[in-house]
């Protein structure tokens, strides 16, 4: 991105050009295959049209943009990804991919080993939702009819495809910070029927790390399985701020039975690109299969045996790829430095949201996740002025977010506020672009105007 506008790069698009000469030039022996069906200005007429179209979106990609977790790609997994598309490579078997699917395997070789696991079973999903049926369907198979259980503030996902699986789920009481009650579960867990924990590993509402070493411990009492679902905070290990609790946590995400963590989020990926890992290869038997019509022509491990998903695109492999070889997964390497300045400006907003008696925060974040509320005499109220911050600041081009939470997870009777609802909506903010942290001030410039405003009108109306 240009630091200083902020508008939509392009200047990368000569390194495209470039790359793909060097691209043909591998098929140079080919004879002519003949020119597209479409004239170059019916092409451009539909382009046109379309980036027209595209004017109706948020600007995702701008510092500005704070709400949902959405994260401009890399222009190098951009630029891979595109590179890629002129082959369209598909990494389900060798013979539709066979550049791109080594590229796969060591790029996934690359993220276990970011957790600790130089020798495991795995590879890219479409995305998390895929990923974590995956790692449920091996649970199943493991333990047949036995129940997940996740947090209450676990990913809904993770219910839904307990569904799918037909596999029982339940879910385990949250302390007020959003992470899994461990001696919650320790009760359900003594009631047996438990086949697999889900410990989330930053959880979409709060960017809460649900605490792992406890967890631990009881696997080895229970002996259920254990499943990480890192689909956010993963790539926050290689962060060296974390705070303690977090920080144990993440060095022992080794010891757990799966991982899912979603390179489209903090990886700098283009939508969709997710992964799925299990610590024991072995697990790789369930996904056998003999069909007739495979196209499996050689001997080699193809990527479509051990996945539920068949067509996948090697491009997001070669994206991935690109995007580590560029900036490898290691502690104090500049990716890992993006990762730190992005909990940086959310702790910055944290501090300031606790300095401003208008504004009540919820925990500490963990990550680089913010969720704050308007003070008001009852919750009802700060719900309400939450929807009006919402839409000032929008009017003058800050998005955020709006969550419906547990009412609890503020200090209400700290901050002297009538608890009329158990959920209140208050406002979150995903700081996960590195340069939230410079733009901060700005950012607190027009969220101050936007609250002003709100309570200006909220006043005004209780007159």
């Amino acid at each position: 991105m240009n630091g200083s506008s902020f508008h939509l790069e392009k200047g990368s698009l000569r390194l495209l050009a470039a790359a793909l000469e060097k691209l043909d030039e591998g098929f140079a022996f080919l004879p002519p295959s003949g020119e597209s069906p479409a004239t170059v200005q019916e092409i451009e007429n539909v382009l046109n049209e379309v980036a027209e179209r595209l004017h109706d979106n948020f600007p995702y990609f701008h510092p500005l943009y704070a709400g949902q977790m959405l994260k401009p790609p890399h222009p190098v997994a951009r630029l891979a990804y595109a590179l890629a598309l002129w082959i369209n490579p598909n990494n389900h078997a060798l013979d539709g991919g066979r550049a791109s699917s080594a590229m796969e395997k060591e790029a996934v070789a690359q993220i276990a080993g970011m957790f600790g696991w130089p020798k495991h079973l795995g590879h890219l999903t479409s995305g998390g939702t895929m990923a974590n049926l995956e790692a449920l369907w091996v649970a199943g198979e493991l333990r047949p009819g036995a129940k997940v259980v996740a947090s209450e503030q676990a990913h809904y996902t993770h219910r839904r495809v307990s569904g799918v699986l037909k596999l029982p789920f339940e879910s385990i009481p949250c302390d007020r910070a959003g992470r899994m009650d461990v001696d919650a579960l320790r009760r359900r867990l003594e009631q047996g029927g438990v086949g697999t924990v889900v410990a989330t590993i930053g959880t979409t509402a709060m960017g809460a790390v649900d605490p792992l070493p406890p967890l631990l411990d009881l696997r080895e009492r229970y002996g259920f399985r254990l499943h990480a679902d890192a689909a956010y905070g993963g790539y926050f290990g290689l962060v060296d701020s974390l705070r303690e609790e977090s920080r144990q946590t993440y060095d022992r995400m080794s010891e757990v039975d799966s991982i899912v963590i979603d390179p489209h989020k903090h990886g700098l990926q283009p939508y969709g690109c997710g992964c799925v890992l299990f610590r024991d290869p072995a697990v790789g038997r369930f996904y056998k299969h003999d069909s007739p019509y495979t196209y499996f022509t050689s001997q080699e491990l193809h990527l479509g045996e051990l996945s539920l998903e068949c067509s996948r695109p090697g491009a997001g492999a070669v994206a991935l790829w690109a995007t580590q070889k560029l900036l490898p997964l290691v502690k104090g390497g500049e990716f890992a430095g993006m990762l730190t300045a992005t909990r940086a400006a959310a702790l910055a907003l944290y501090e300031r949201l606790c300095a401003d008696r208008r504004f009540i925060a919820a925990s500490p974040p963990e990550l680089d996740i913010v969720v704050w509320a308007p003070r008001a005499g009852r919750v009802s109220e700060a719900s309400e002025l939450a929807r009006r911050i919402f839409a000032e600041a929008a009017l003058r081009n800050l998005h955020l977010a709006l969550a419906e939470l547990p009412a609890r997870f503020f200090d209400l009777a700290a901050a002297g506020v009538e608890r009329d609802r158990e959920t209140i909506t208050c406002l979150r903010s995903v700081l996960m672009k590195p340069e939230h942290r410079e733009w901060l001030d700005r950012i607190w410039v027009i969220l101050d105007a936007a609250a002003r405003a709100a309570f200006a009108e909220h006043t005004t109306k209780s007159v």
